[in-house]
């Protein structure tokens, strides 16, 4: 019976508020290095308001599930089986979300409406660890990822940003499964990244550097969204992540930066004069669901490729004639 455990909590540091751990009485070995993933979702999704006003933008669904949902099945795909989840004051509906909802299911099986009892079992597989641990300030993304150190320990992990929807290669590897791949031979740390118009350079990380095999480039210059004339490369970081360990040694003796934030690249960089980091070019597609016009192209592609709905939705936008 998933989450049958009953929550408590404990203090864990000045970083750090609650620790809130659901944990099935089981657990399957690890498929790979990376099993472990950290989703920094404490943001208060002010692009969206009001509709963030009360409930998390991660949970805005996408046809038929909340961002939170695609980006954990991406980790599950890619091996990773215990998914820790930074959160904020307004985020209790995510762990909501990945716990049981035993009323629901009770219904559902009376009702003999068993598919979708299914389906609401799935959102959480019984060899699934969730944790829920507080960023009690909103002091950057380096600091996110600092709140989960004590959770990850001393084990590469991974980082997945929920409003960067991440769809593989039709037939192929989601794209967290293909960075694992890089990661297990590497045994560095990797990030995604893609080509960007000059124009938009400026919203993202940007790395440089030579050639390190197919996909993948030897990090020599990253920086923060730098000016199209002071940008190294057009090659930007998308919100994917494998990191060693060391990242944290990297994050705690970092001064904070512009606004008082803690950067996760401004780590990276400093990571990177101690040993190497890659980047990976890879397969598929980022939706910028932070904006409202990624979001809803998301919801209008991937709607299109539902297996129910894509048809019929398919039709509808014909007889517009837009």
């Amino acid at each position: 019976m998933r989450g049958a455990l009953p929550r408590g909590h404990r203090p864990v540091s000045e970083h750090f508020a609650w620790d809130f751990t659901i944990r099935p009485p089981t657990t399957m070995p690890p498929l790979r290095p990376v099993h472990t993933a950290v989703f920094p979702v404490a943001g208060l999704g002010t692009r969206f308001l009001p509709a963030t006003k009360a409930s998390p933008k991660e949970m805005l669904p996408i046809v038929d599930k909340p961002l939170i949902q695609y980006a954990v099945e991406e980790a599950y795909a890619a091996g990773v089986r215990h998914m820790v989840f930074v959160t904020g004051r307004s985020k209790r509906a995510i762990e909501d979300h990945f716990d049981t909802a035993y009323e629901l299911e009770s219904e559902l099986e009376a009702a003999g409406k068993h598919e979708l009892l299914r389906l609401v079992q799935a959102v959480a597989p019984d060899d699934m660890d969730c944790t829920y641990v507080r960023q009690p300030r909103s002091l950057g993304l380096g600091h996110a990822v600092l709140c989960a150190a004590h959770i990850v320990g001393d084990r590469p992990f991974a980082v997945l940003l929920a409003d960067d929807l991440m769809v593989g290669p039709p037939g192929g590897q989601p794209v967290l499964a293909q960075m694992a791949d890089a990661f297990e031979a590497l045994g560095r740390s990797v990030l995604a990244v893609q080509e960007v118009p000059l124009d938009q350079v400026r919203r993202y990380g940007i790395v440089a550097g030579p050639a390190a095999g197919e996909r993948l480039i030897s990090i020599e210059h990253i920086v923060e969204k730098p000016a199209p004339d002071a940008a190294p490369s057009r090659m930007g970081v998308a919100g994917r992540y494998i990191l060693t360990p060391r990242i944290f040694d990297e994050i705690r003796s970092q001064t904070p930066g512009a606004g008082g934030e803690i950067q996760l690249t401004d780590a990276i960089a400093r990571l990177m004069t101690k040993e190497r980091v890659y980047a990976y070019q890879y397969s598929g597609k980022r939706y910028d669901c932070g904006s409202k016009e990624g979001f809803l192209e998301a919801t209008v592609e991937l709607a299109l490729q539902h297996p129910q709905m894509g048809a019929p939705f398919r039709s509808y936008l014909k007889s517009l004639a837009l």
